[in-house]
């Protein structure tokens, strides 16, 4: 036993010294290599911008029509809320300071991931746009909960994974609309994304297409094509009794709002039956025929008759099922509408006898 154990030691203490001996590499990855594929090339756009200030009915429409919008990185973007971008002009950090704090903070998307626009805050000189969820993480109540000591929610494990970018205005943020912000943004988010309503339009006939780039509403259209022309409602009347000796029901859609030009799109089914059109020191237009140019009616349809009656009109006739082999003669006497079967003298199957009922239960309790 003794020298069991001597000569265990003694391997130990070999191995130990050779372990200390033997050189060893140690690789440490500093900010220039996590950072040299990331580009920081930057070009000012220029995008004509009004003067006026932004109104609330227009701070209402951009925070509608910019929330919950897809894009695409047309940079790699921090886990931070230091990028600022002039509208007009440069990005801020830039160069290896961006890099940096890339580097520090940890990157939210890469050159090409999707982003979508979670939260934005209008300010009077700026627009703060949290992409991802934004660079901190949300406050939880559960994170106070404790249970036997043992809090509720994890927040250890939780980390924000979102980016803030910030775009500043000279003066005041002006009356813009969503696609001009989406301009301003260009360098570093690309917007350029057709959504689901947009590639429907392309499938359509060149007239509708057409209407759809003017943002004018067919009587005939359906939900998809009005979405595409003006884009989702401000609000909605849902089953509105039409009147009539049917008693049909409608919905209603009403764009805009005064001193603007008011549209009312009313939907019977899938199609617009009517569009009124209320502009301010004009007569009310009211548009209630058909003006797809019978878009609607054209494909084709097709009749099924009692047994898929031909198209030339005539009666087609089958005969009774049978078990006749084919060119096989009908035995004489046999007219019938009966499944027929086979004859015995000409080999083959003969009819199948009736089974035998079996006996009553009535019958064989009285026995």
């Amino acid at each position: 036993m003794a020298l069991f154990e001597y000569r265990s030691a003694l391997l130990l203490g070999t191995l130990a010294l050779s372990l200390g001996t033997a050189p060893c590499q140690v690789f440490v990855v500093g900010e220039g290599t996590a950072t040299a594929d990331i580009s920081t090339d930057f070009s000012p756009t220029h995008v004509s911008l009004p003067d006026t200030p932004m109104t609330e009915r227009g701070r209402r429409e951009l925070v509608r029509n910019l929330e919950a919008e897809q894009g695409f990185a047309h940079r790699a973007l921090p886990v931070s809320a230091s990028v600022t971008l002039r509208a007009n002009g440069p990005i801020s950090p830039g160069g290896a300071e961006y890099r940096k704090l890339i580097y520090q903070k940890g990157e939210a998307a890469a050159l090409g991931d999707r982003v979508i626009i979670t939260s934005m805050e209008i300010k009077p000189d700026r627009i703060v746009l949290d992409l991802n969820g934004g660079p901190y993480l949300k406050h939880r109540f559960l994170s106070h909960v404790q249970i036997n000591d043992a809090p509720v929610a994890q927040t250890n494990a939780e980390r924000a994974s979102g980016s803030r970018i910030t775009l500043i205005f000279e003066g005041h943020v002006p009356e813009i609309s969503a696609p001009e912000v989406k301009a301003l943004l260009e360098p570093v988010i690309d917007f350029g994304v057709k959504t689901s309503e947009q590639a429907y339009a392309d499938t359509l006939p060149p007239m509708l297409k057409e209407a759809i780039a003017a943002h004018e509403v067919l009587v005939g259209m359906n939900h998809r094509m009005v979405l595409a022309a003006l884009g989702a409602p401000e609000n909605k009347m849902r089953d509105q009794p039409s009147g009539d000796a049917s008693g049909g029901r409608y919905e209603e859609w009403i764009y805009g709002h005064v001193p603007q030009t008011i549209r009312f799109v009313r939907f019977v089914g899938d199609r617009v039956t009517v569009v009124e059109i209320a502009a301010l020191g004009k007569p009310i237009e009211i548009h209630d025929k058909d003006e797809m140019g019978g878009y609607n009616s054209t494909a084709p349809t097709r009749e099924v008759a009692m047994g898929d009656k031909p198209a030339d009109g005539t009666e087609k006739t089958n005969g009774p099922p049978t078990l006749l082999k084919p060119g096989e003669a009908v035995s004489a006497g046999r007219s019938d509408n009966k499944v027929q079967f086979p004859d015995d003298n000409k080999g083959g199957a003969s009819a199948p006898a009736s089974p035998t009922p079996p006996p009553s239960n009535n019958l064989a309790l009285a026995q």
